[in-house]
């Protein structure tokens, strides 16, 4: 992989490709060792403008049990708040040897533009742009719903046959964006839940079925009940009446879980709103897989890592995934 941008032009293949590694790093996180040499000698930059907290320590975590360097860039007290241009930023980072970027942007599109620009030659990863993507999210979901259905057989296997309901602010979420590429590419069929209004206007491109109720959602039986998180930052406008009417029809309370099928499993990328779309019920319950998600959220950003950085290398600025 040069970059790794979203997961809409990514193939099914570079999808197994990336979780298969993933499995490989949650082995050796089993170990008493966890510190692998692989990215020694090499220079990995965290680059968020926006504020986050469990992606970083995610990404910083990854990058250095694969003993690499890490710099952590907040855009807040930096040059940036004073003016600073994306292209004299990455200039700099370009001149400190960097060689990938891990960045998280405000604005959609950022990490494309960071990485065809020609202003620097490491490997770009996107942490979120935008209501763009989330690509990593997708992937440690990936990875968490073929553990979860698959176990100690989920090596080289892609999610054909089982169903995915995305439930909330899907017009805000780039968590839910990055899925339904991801998740139909490796063969799930993905129906997104939510209120008229945190739909996006056009959807008729997307691979998916579109609900409006809850209840009749979970009466179809999915197999992963994911649940968005209300991002109240991006509401410039009341998208539902109040936050207790939001609950009462989209929230996964204690009697909505106690309707899911046996198997099913609940996803949250977090942080959760406990109250608002999910219960404390539904957080903590053994179908719950918000802490394995963040576990393994270490290990397929270790994988997209080690593939960026311990391959042969594309020549610089040549764009690719």
């Amino acid at each position: 992989m040069r970059h790794l941008l979203d997961t809409r032009t990514l193939t099914r293949d570079d999808a197994l490709r990336i979780l298969d590694v993933a499995e490989d790093m949650a082995d050796t996180q089993r170990r008493e060792v966890k510190k692998l040499p692989t990215l020694r000698g090499k220079t990995v930059v965290n680059l968020f403008f926006e504020d986050s907290t469990r992606t970083r320590i995610s990404f910083e975590a990854a990058a250095k049990r694969l003993s690499a360097d890490v710099i952590n860039f907040s855009a807040k007290g930096s040059s940036v708040s004073k003016g600073e241009s994306l292209q004299d930023t990455a200039q700099t980072l370009q001149a400190m040897g960097a060689d990938a970027v891990v960045i998280r942007h405000g604005a959609s599109g950022a990490p494309r533009t960071l990485a065809t620009s020609g202003w620097i030659t490491a490997g770009v990863v996107n942490a979120g742009d935008g209501t763009h993507e989330h690509p990593t999210q997708a992937l440690l979901d990936a990875f968490t719903i073929r553990k979860r259905f698959f176990g100690a057989d989920s090596r080289g296997r892609d999610l054909a046959g089982l169903r995915v309901t995305i439930v909330g602010d899907v017009l805000h979420s780039r968590v839910a964006r990055s899925n339904v590429w991801l998740l139909t590419t490796l063969g799930a069929a993905v129906a997104l839940v939510a209120p008229p209004t945190l739909i996006p206007q056009d959807v008729s491109a997307w691979p998916v079925r579109i609900r409006y109720d809850l209840d009749e959602a979970i009466a179809d039986e999915p197999d992963a009940l994911m649940m968005l998180r209300i991002q109240a930052e991006r509401m410039n406008a009341a998208y539902f009446p109040t936050e207790r009417e939001y609950s009462r029809r989209w929230g996964l309370d204690a009697a909505r879980l106690g309707r899911l099928s046996a198997d099913s499993i609940v996803m949250h990328p977090g942080p959760m709103n406990r109250g608002l779309e999910i219960s404390a019920d539904a957080a903590d319950s053994p179908r719950s897989t918000v802490l394995e998600q963040v576990t393994n959220g270490v290990s397929v950003r270790m994988a997209a890592l080690y593939l960026l950085l311990a391959g042969e290398r594309t020549r610089a600025g040549e764009d690719g995934r």
